[in-house]
């Protein structure tokens, strides 16, 4: 199979993460015979400061002619204490999404046993968590009409949503509901907000159409507190812009860190995929992030792309570095393992490169493991 990807390290821990990806990816595509490649784009802060623009349009022609997008993160310091930046990262991912029609954000949230005593949930309550939240990605009041005052005393943002916007949407999380364990979640506002019920008659509708899927419905309030408390009573988690964004992180503490995490968000014509955490520039440049939940995206751009082998192998290797407690220092402080490591870790797995015996003081002073 030959494919192009685009690649957007982003800021801060992006690129660091974002080369273990690549690490990854290439490594599969020499086991199966793949070809993949290549495109390297600005976005976020690092488009700024190259070329005035957080979403240069090159970025956007190359997205557009690729097959699959590997993102990193996006943000800086720099502009996040200064509320009155005009030109703001953020503004690049969210003109993306919007330019390639990026629809639903699609987050799977499954706790590894091994890790299970890093979230502040208990463990046994963790017990036979799997769940994915789908998140409308386009619409709502992230992209509605934002206004100021002129005395800077009052400020409103527009939420808006079209029945197509949620059936679109809830096509996709009904179809992945039925491949799984059949039962989906709508998480809304409909008791105070307009748009919400109308999110909540549009799937009841639905419902018909998947006479297969159990559909029940609950308040963002209740879901955050029974995301803490039950989180396993969830299989499909569908949800609007705003409510999907606050849930979607919370959830990631059943992980156990933010670094575990993968997202996918895809559209009408490509697909772009990236770790969920941020851009974490206090790290940026020491190679100790966490660079699993790129790893994990990757393996879900491999499976978009129908490689669903290929993908199930990255997502063992990752397991098997967790089992082995070959892990970063989010997860570890004291005996944590360098970000490049656990790439160099994971590609050996795959490339079938593990001795019998691992020698793990070679591993830390980042030696080949088969020494």
């Amino acid at each position: 199979m030959e494919k192009n990807i685009v690649v957007i390290k982003g800021d801060g821990i992006g690129p660091e993460v974002t080369d273990q990806s690549v690490k990854v990816l290439n490594v599969i595509a020499q086991r199966f015979n793949h070809t993949f490649h290549y495109t390297y784009s600005l976005l976020g802060a690092d488009a700024i400061d190259k070329t005035g623009s957080p979403l240069p349009a090159e970025t956007v022609d190359a997205c557009l002619e690729s097959d699959a997008i590997l993102f990193g993160a996006i943000g800086h310091p720099k502009y996040d204490n200064d509320p009155n930046a005009k030109v703001r990262p953020e503004q690049g991912l969210l003109g993306l999404r919007k330019a390639l029609k990026l629809y639903a954000n699609i987050r799977p949230v499954t706790p590894y046993p091994a890790l299970h005593f890093l979230s502040p949930v208990k463990s046994k309550l963790l017990e036979g968590t799997d769940m994915v939240i789908y998140r409308e990605l386009t619409g709502g009041i992230y992209f509605g009409k934002k206004e100021l005052s002129e005395d800077g005393n009052s400020a409103s943002d527009e939420c808006v949503y079209s029945a197509s916007e949620i059936t679109r949407i809830g096509k996709l999380a009904f179809e992945a509901a039925r491949s799984r364990r059949k039962k989906l979640t709508l998480v809304d506002k409909a008791n105070v907000l307009e748009t919400s019920r109308l999110w909540r008659k549009v799937i009841q509708q639905m419902a018909s159409e998947y006479p297969d899927v159990a559909v029940d419905y609950m308040f963002v309030d209740n879901a955050a507190m029974q995301l803490i408390i039950n989180p396993k009573q969830f299989d499909v988690i569908l949800t609007e812009n705003m409510f999907g964004d606050i849930l979607s992180d919370e959830a990631s503490v059943l992980s156990g860190s933010l670094g575990m995490l993968p997202s996918a968000s895809v559209g009408e014509r490509t697909a772009l995929f990236e770790p969920i955490h941020g851009s974490y520039p206090q790290a940026a440049g020491k190679d100790i992030a966490n660079p699993v939940g790129s790893i994990l995206s990757a393996a879900l751009l491999l499976e978009y792309l129908g490689l669903k082998d290929e993908a199930k192998l990255v997502q063992e290797a990752v397991l098997w570095t967790l089992e082995n407690k070959f892990v970063t220092k989010d997860i570890d402080p004291i005996n944590f393992y360098f970000t490049s490591t656990i790439g160099d870790l994971v590609c050996d797995y795959i490339s079938n490169n593990i001795p019998g015996v691992l020698h793990s003081d070679n591993i830390v002073l980042r030696k080949s493991t088969i020494i």
